[in-house]
């Protein structure tokens, strides 16, 4: 039997499980709420809950505060969204005794029917979600197809296109009679050695 084996290992070795974990956290703590399989999702629930918790424990005792934000980076592995947790986040928490995020079941992912969840954070800041995500503009409706600049090249190379058949000299053409006195020729020249191989052979003999 397998004894004290808590965590789920996810098909990765250590090192890519704990990348892995940290990418996510930094993901969920800058948009609060993210999308994945329900057991990357429960795997994630204690590790950023505890990493809050250091937050919250930095925001008691200011004098242990540098330690815990070195401990939460060296987790996390990004200052920026750290920062949030310490400043933000555990002001956010300060009154709640843990449970920081939710998992909602959100069906079976399409192709490999593996289980998705949505893991967020309790009491989330809606405007957080897609920050930083490329420009997104809802005011302008979106119309499907190429885009100015696009269009702009295209008619650019049309034109340069049409310019150089212009330029270009025109080939003269060639009269019906050519090919027909050629074809003889050729015909002719064919012919000519079988005969005088036949004219040879009848000497010599």
């Amino acid at each position: 039997m397998k004894h004290r084996i808590k965590q789920r290992k996810l098909n990765r070795d250590s090192s890519h499980r704990q990348a892995m974990l940290a990418n996510m956290a930094a993901s969920l703590v800058k948009h609060e709420q993210i999308k994945t399989t329900l057991p990357k999702a429960k795997e994630l629930r204690p590790y950023i809950e505890k990493l809050i918790t250091l937050g919250k424990q930095a925001n008691d005792k200011p004098e242990t505060a540098l330690g815990k934000r070195r401990q939460a980076i060296s987790k996390m592995r990004d200052v920026d969204m750290v920062a949030k947790i310490f400043d933000v986040l555990a002001e956010r928490y300060a009154d709640r005794p843990g449970g920081y995020t939710r998992i909602m079941k959100a069906g079976f992912r399409y192709g490999d029917a593996a289980p998705v969840a949505i893991i967020e954070l309790v009491d989330r800041d809606v405007e957080a979600k897609g920050q930083d995500s490329g420009p997104v503009d809802f005011e302008e409706e979106f119309v499907p197809g190429p885009s100015e600049e696009v269009k702009e090249n295209r008619a650019e190379k049309e034109e340069k296109a049409k310019a150089k058949k212009k330029a270009a000299p025109k080939a003269p053409k060639k009269s019906q009679a050519e090919p027909v006195s050629s074809k003889k020729d050729t015909q002719a020249s064919k012919s000519a050695p079988k005969q005088n191989a036949g004219k040879s052979g009848k000497r010599g003999g």
